[in-house]
């Protein structure tokens, strides 16, 4: 087992990235190359951007992938909105990623913290 396979962030992270799939699976087909792409893109980025951070050596190089991941899981917030003003969500298909998001952010935020404050005991 890879070290980011054991963070939290990492897991949540991945279940975003299925309910994502499920989600756009509904959208019209005329958005397949658009928004479904992009939407998808953006949160598997997050998600692979917290497994890329854990084959970095230094806490500076893996605070850096781990706010690009944040950077991308703000892009997934905004798609979402986006669909929603769109009406291709219901209020549920709206809020539950939305909150999904906003607690993966939050552990994002900490996870960054932790890299930077204490540099020379991280290994994860």
């Amino acid at each position: 087992m890879y070290s980011f396979e054991k963070l939290d962030v990492w897991e949540r992270s991945n279940s975003l990235v299925d309910k994502i799939y499920n989600l756009v699976s509904n959208f019209p087909k005329d958005e397949r190359f658009c928004l479904t792409s992009q939407l998808k893109c953006a949160a598997l980025s997050s998600s692979n951007n917290i497994a890329e951070r854990s084959g970095r050596i230094t806490a500076k190089d893996k605070a850096n992938f781990t706010q690009i991941s944040f950077g991308s899981l703000m892009e997934c917030l905004n798609l979402i909105i986006l669909a929603n003003k769109r009406r291709f969500l219901t209020e549920e298909q709206y809020v539950d990623p939305g909150n999904e998001i906003n607690n993966i952010a939050q552990l994002l935020f900490k996870l960054r913290r932790a890299q930077l404050s204490n540099p020379q005991t991280l290994n994860y």
